[in-house]
Parts: C-alpha cells; sequence; structure tokens
C-alpha cells in the first residue's frame, strides 16, 4: 500500500460542486480584485474566529509583515519570534525592516518558551510572534503578560493554527493581531497564495486595509506608503465554500491523530504531546526519534511518504548568517531538527491507511 504525505485532490472531489460552483461565480460577476468575495470571506472568517475584523491579503507572509507594520514595526526595530519556525516567519519580520531575534522551544509542544522571550527582549524590542508550529497553541498567557508588562504588541503566527484554540479562544484572536496562510497544504486552504491578519483592533485593521491596497485611503488618494498584497476574488470564494466543512475536517484529522497515539507503541518514538490549554488542530503530526533518517527510509520502504518540518532552524540557514549564531545557541531547537519527523496526517486519510502508517511505525527496529 503507498500512503501518500498530502492529496489535495481527494479533497478537491469531495467538495467539486461547491468549488466549482464559487469559481463560476466569481467569473460570471467579472469582478476580480478586493469585491463582494473578499468581503464576504472576511466578514464569515471573522465570525468563524470571533474577533470584529479580518483583512485578506495575498499571502501568509505577506500578513505577518502587514501587521507588523501596522503594529508599528519600523526598520532598525527588532522582533522575537521562535528559532525552530519555518523561514516564511522570518520574511514577514525583515519585510517589514526589522531584525529577527530568536527565542528557544519547549521540547514537548515545539512551541516558544516564555521565559526565553523575556531574556531576549531589548530597548529595541517592538513585537512578539509567537508561532503555533504545527497547529499547537504557544503557552498565550505568559506571552500577554510579558507584552502587557513591557508595552510591546504580540502578533501571532497562526498560519498552521486554522481552528485550533487556547483556553477556548481561537488562535489568531489573543494577540494584538493574528496571521493567517491559506497555502493549498494548510487545513483552510486556497487553490494559492492567500492568507489574512485577524484583529479586535479597528484602527489597526484600518492601516492594514491601506497597506494592502497601496496605501490607498479612497482610489488615488495614498495616505501612506503601502504595499500590492490584496486576496483575490477567486481565493475568496474558494475558501468561503471551504470554509463550512473546516471544523469537521479538524475533528478527522484530531481522530487521526488519537488513533496514531493509541496505536503507535514504538518505543523508539516520541508522540506529539498536546496540552490541557489548548486544542490541536493537527496540520501536522510529528514525531521525535533519534534515528530519524533510517525511520524515514523505513516507512518509504513501506510505501508511506514522510517529510521533515523542519531540517535546518532559523539561526543555522545561511540566509540568517547575519545574526551570528552558530550550532548550541538554541539546543531544544537543533535537537528537533535532528529527530522530527512528520506523518501523513489529511481528512480524506482512510482509516486502512491510518492502520498502515502506524503499523510501519511499529516495524521499525
Amino acid at each position: 500500500m503507498r500512503v501518500p504525505f498530502g492529496d489535495l485532490a481527494r479533497q478537491y472531489q469531495l467538495i467539486r460542486t461547491e468549488v466549482d460552483g464559487a469559481i463560476a461565480r466569481v467569473l460570471r460577476k467579472g469582478w476580480f480584485i478586493l469585491g463582494e468575495e473578499v468581503s464576504a470571506f472576511e466578514r464569515d472568517f471573522a465570525a468563524y474566529l470571533g474577533c470584529r475584523n479580518v483583512v485578506g491579503v495575498a499571502s501568509g507572509t505577506d500578513a505577518l509583515h502587514l501587521a507588523l507594520v501596522a503594529a508599528g514595526v519600523r526598520p532598525g526595530d527588532e522582533v522575537i519570534t521562535a528559532a525552530n519556525t519555518c523561514v516564511p516567519t522570518a520574511s514577514g519580520i525583515t519585510s517589514a525592516g526589522a531584525t529577527v531575534v530568536l527565542a528557544d522551544v519547549d521540547p514537548l509542544t515545539f512551541t516558544i518558551q516564555p521565559a526565553d522571550i523575556e531574556r531576549a527582549i531589548t530597548p529595541r524590542t517592538r513585537a512578539i510572534v509567537p508561532v503555533h508550529l504545527y497547529g499547537q497553541a504557544a503557552d498565550m498567557d505568559p506571552i500577554i503578560e510579558v507584552s502587557n508588562r513591557k508595552g510591546i504588541p504580540v502578533v501571532e503566527d497562526a498560519a498552521q493554527a486554522h481552528g485550533a484554540t487556547y483556553r477556548g479562544k481561537k488562535l489568531g484572536t489573543i494577540g494584538d493581531a493574528g496571521c493567517f496562510s491559506f497555502y493549498p497544504s494548510k487545513n483552510l486552504g486556497a487553490f494559492g497564495d492567500a492568507g489574512a491578519v485577524a484583529t479586535d483592533n479597528d484602527d489597526l485593521a484600518a492601516k492594514l486595509r491601506q497597506l494592502r491596497n497601496y496605501g490607498e485611503r479612497q482610489r488615488y488618494f495614498h495616505q501612506t506608503k503601502g504595499v500590492n498584497s490584496r486576496l483575490d476574488e477567486i481565493q475568496a470564494a474558494i475558501l468561503s465554500s471551504k470554509l463550512p466543512h473546516l471544523d469537521t475536517w479538524n475533528l478527522r484529522r484530531r481522530q487521526i491523530a488519537r488513533f496514531y497515539d493509541s496505536e503507535i507503541t514504538n518505543p523508539v518514538v516520541s508522540k506529539p504531546t498536546e496540552q490541557s490549554y489548548g486544542q490541536h488542530n493537527y496540520h501536522l503530526y510529528v514525531l521525535r526519534c533519534s534515528s530519524r533518517g533510517d525511520l524515514q527510509r523505513h516507512l518509504a520502504d513501506r510505501g508511506v511518504s514522510t517529510l521533515i518540518h523542519y531540517p535546518v532552524p532559523l539561526h543555522l540557514q545561511e540566509a540568517y548568517a547575519d545574526l551570528g549564531l552558530g550550532p548550541g545557541a538554541y539546543g531544544v531547537s537543533e535537537q528537533l531538527a535532528h529527530e522530527v519527523l512528520s506523518l501523513p496526517i489529511f481528512p480524506e486519510l482512510t482509516d486502512d491507511e491510518v492502520r498502515h502508517v502506524a503499523d510501519g511505525v511499529n516495524s521499525f527496529v
């Protein structure tokens, strides 16, 4: 049996009528940029999240970039984030002209350690970007406490956290702003790049709407220096057609995760640990294994596709050599980079496929 890591075509076949109808609706209207579809998705996603505003933009990276700028980050400022995150988090920070400052992560949750955030704060710190990695909530209460005490905005990287919660609140609605990616493989994915920023701050939302559209206050009147970063109508219509399915899809992911939790018994691997304060959406199901390479080859031989998220921490990436940090700077993040392995977990996996994956892990010696 062959088990793919992901298969977006399976999802499309199940909701083909809805998606095709959404695309056709846009084509019939003939309006493709910042129209009714974007406004409707922004309203619906805000209602789903339980926040006042959602502003659609062109990608998750742009969401971080523009949210930081709207929150007051300027060139030369510092922004703290997790050392084990994917590079797009750092790209959003550097696009705002800021310097990336890293903090290490918890070895159980793989999310940023609040104590490390506090140690990383300097007089130039202008924002904190906790990453809800793999769909697991960062521990937000102590992060918000530091934010309030120091007067530093919190911009959540919720790119992998659609529908996940922290103490009953949807991730992306706890800080000053929450940034989402709708890259096709996300729990709520478009058919191309797309993103959004969620916020309860009306002034911040107004700034974001200007920034995403060349800084326009009204057509041809530009109040600030903005960019072109607009969620287009077709992607918004697709996302609107998929949003009603998100909770069901997340439930299926959680069912698969529970199966892996109970059925994978091989002592050479460590399974994810869901914390009592949050509900994981299992965008990814990530094992730890000291013999990761051998395990990955063993699973591949059994037809099981796996991926590594992420093999190189930010401070050891060539692009961020200017941080001046070598091996040993962030020990937990570096250890995770050598051990993590993501198993297939998407809603359309069959029970037989899930069982085959678990059996493959258990048969590894």
